[in-house]
């Protein structure tokens, strides 16, 4: 279908319900869905509630500055399930190593980091991240140093929203939303526009701009 058809389509409210109801599942908002259910009668689908409460817990650990809680859970969850993602363990171990940091833990972050981190430094893609890490600990004020986005709480969600799709994985759930794949398609669709009719026929396409009308 040519991408500028799109705009005519309709999309019915059960759709729309469907794709807000697969979003708050995905996401572990479960009384939300629960209230959306209710109040909208649409039929939620079948999920593994006790693995949602599981992620939701995981992912809560992680946003209150307990990553070492997250993983200790994540593996009660599946013993591989990190060793098979090394990039994110590797994530979770120095979100730990930053909350040290600022908590001016210095010399425990430093055991730690020669304890759990140093392992990571035998591979080449995790030597500059870890050296990020360890610059911390120069700084009197992490905040205003200039790895300060490993302290930002943009950092930790994204990390949270890497495991929450890698724990879906590991249950054999999808990893992405309807929600997030309709997004990707209408930013390819706008790609194509721009490249068929030029740069200032179609700007990039915004979620934020979207949704102000």
């Amino acid at each position: 279908m040519d991408p500028r058809q799109y705009e005519h389509i309709v999309v019915n409210d059960a759709d729309i319900q469907s794709i807000v109801m697969s979003y708050l599942l995905h996401n572990c908002f479960n009384e939300t869905a629960d209230s959306l259910a209710s109040t909208t009668g649409i039929k939620q689908p079948a999920i593994d509630r006790e693995n949602m409460e599981r992620r939701k817990q995981i992912i809560q650990f992680i946003l209150e500055r307990k990553a070492l809680k997250a993983v200790e859970l994540t593996e009660q969850l599946g013993q591989d399930l990190l060793e098979k993602n090394k990039d994110l363990h590797f994530d979770l171990l120095c979100l730990h190593f930053v909350d040290l940091v600022c908590a001016g833990k210095c010399e425990e972050a430093l055991e730690f980091a020669q304890k759990r981190l140093a392992p990571f430094g035998m591979v080449k893609k995790y030597v500059d991240k870890l050296e990020d890490a360890m610059a911390l600990l120069a700084y009197e004020n992490p905040e205003t140093s200039p790895m300060f986005h490993l302290l930002s709480s943009d950092y930790r969600q994204q990390v949270a929203d890497n495991l929450n799709r890698t724990m879906l994985e590991h249950a054999n759930q999808p990893s992405y939303t309807p929600m997030e794949r309709l997004i990707q398609q209408v930013t390819v669709a706008r790609q194509y526009l721009t490249e068929e009719n030029g740069k200032d026929a179609f700007p990039p396409f915004s979620l934020k701009d979207s949704l102000k009308g």
